[in-house]
């Protein structure tokens, strides 16, 4: 499982030029699931994203998690995070998950961020052709694998 997570200070997802989610402060989460992935890597990587002390204390530092913020969630599924390039000029996509393994641990794996916090999460829609539109806060980008 992969995630790009960004610190975002506003993040909105469109389909066909309809806004169908957006958030203020909070995390964008990129996600793609590969082959093995399973409840085991759901569970952590909720846990994770949840827990990561990235937005700033009084002094400046990163030092308070989503809660501590009153921060939300914007999850957007993407595949292509499983992307090779190493060879040629065409990437792979062989290490993504199929799409209907990859649609039911999306959906998880939002039950799994839905249970472990009060803070809204929203989704894209899985699958869609999706514009999404973000304002990265510092900037904060990081990748998280598991």
């Amino acid at each position: 499982m992969r995630i790009v997570l960004q610190r975002v200070s506003r993040a909105e997802v469109r389909v066909e030029g309809d806004v169908v989610a957006g958030i203020g402060r909070g995390h964008l989460l990129l996600v793609g699931f590969g082959h093995d992935d399973g409840p085991a890597q759901l569970e952590w990587m909720a846990d994770k994203v949840l827990g990561l002390r990235v937005f700033a204390d009084d002094e400046g530092k990163m030092n308070r998690a989503l809660e501590e913020v009153e921060g939300d969630v914007l999850v957007v599924s993407q595949f292509t995070l499983y992307g090779d390039s190493s060879k040629g000029r065409r990437p792979s996509f062989v290490g993504a998950a199929a799409p209907e393994e990859a649609e039911a641990l999306y959906e998880r794996f939002v039950a799994e961020l839905r249970k472990r916090t009060t803070r809204r999460v929203e989704t894209g829609v899985f699958g869609a052709m999706m514009d999404v539109e973000l304002v990265n806060d510092g900037p904060v980008t990081l990748l998280i694998e598991r």
